[in-house]
Parts: structure tokens; sequence; C-alpha cells
């Protein structure tokens, strides 16, 4: 016999909200391409379900890469924000290994590249296809050369911040 005023577990109305995410990426696309795609401009190919390198199959169809329409929208998602003494004296060592950083991302993940590299008053900003980039160039850069690192994730925005000095 049920109880008045009690809810039996099986009777439990769930209205839990939904969860929707704080930040999501403008540039990751909702539906996939039909079929085998290339981008024109890089190269990349879509196919199996994600974009990868190779040659693109006869039967494929033009579609820009989400990196490709970000650059072309100079849209960044990730930016590393270089600068002080230390780093201006190995300015072109701590590019290379973020240069040879991208050179391995790039190879299985063909949306995360360096969109440009930018001298700013004092300090040296890289732009970047992808936050998990920037992440990994802050990770090398503070394993190899210690100094201050901060890095500042936009919580309404796809975007990440990267401060380093020494």
């Amino acid at each position: 016999m049920k109880t008045p005023g009690k809810i039996r577990s099986r009777e439990r109305i769930h209205k839990d909200p939904q969860i929707e995410d704080t930040a999501h990426d403008p540039y990751r696309e909702r539906h996939k391409p039909k079929g085998a795609a290339f981008c024109p401009t890089c190269g990349a190919i879509f196919e199996q379900g994600r974009w990868q390198w190779g040659s693109h199959p006869a039967a494929a169809h033009e579609h820009v890469c989400p990196a490709c329409h970000r650059i072309k929208d100079q849209l960044p998602a990730g930016y590393v924000n270089l600068q002080g003494p230390f780093f201006d004296s190995h300015r072109d060592e701590i590019l290379g290994l973020l240069r040879n950083e991208e050179e391995n991302v790039k190879k299985e993940h063909p949306l995360e590249r360096i969109m440009s590299v930018e001298q700013e008053d004092k300090n040296t900003v890289v732009c970047t296809t992808g936050v998990h980039l920037a992440r990994r160039f802050a990770d090398a850069i503070h394993r190899g050369y210690k100094g201050e690192l901060k890095m500042q994730y936009a919580p309404d925005e796809f975007r990440l911040r990267v401060y380093w000095s020494r």
C-alpha cells in the first residue's frame, strides 16, 4: 500500500537538468562530412571518422578542415605568450622546441597547428589552432626551461592563454 506523501523509488521522476558544456569549440563540426573528404587548403583527408594525413581517394569531395577554417578566420584557440630576459637570449632555441612539438603532434592530429608567431612589445605570442597544442607547448617549455608558467582557460570560450616568462 502506498504511503501518502512518499514516492517509491520506481515512481520517482527525474528532473535533472541537462548538463551543458560551459565552453564549446565553435569550429568543431557538428556533423561529419558524408563519405571521404579532403581539405583543399592543407591536403588533410577525412576518412574513418577523423581527419588524418594521406592521399585522398578519387571519390573524396572538397571540405575545408576546421583548422584551415580557423586559420582563415584568424581566430586562434591557443595563445602562448613568451617573455623575459632568458627568452630573449634563447628565442630561436625555444621556438625550435615549439616547432618540434608541433611536428610531433601534427603527425597524428592534423588539426593541431601553429597559426602564427608574432612579436608584440616585449613578448612573443605563438597562436595555435587548438587548446591541446597550446597546453603541450606550456608543458614542454616548463619541463625544459622551468620559469614562471600561468595558464588561463576562459570559462565561456574555447580558448587557452599561456603565459611563460624567465
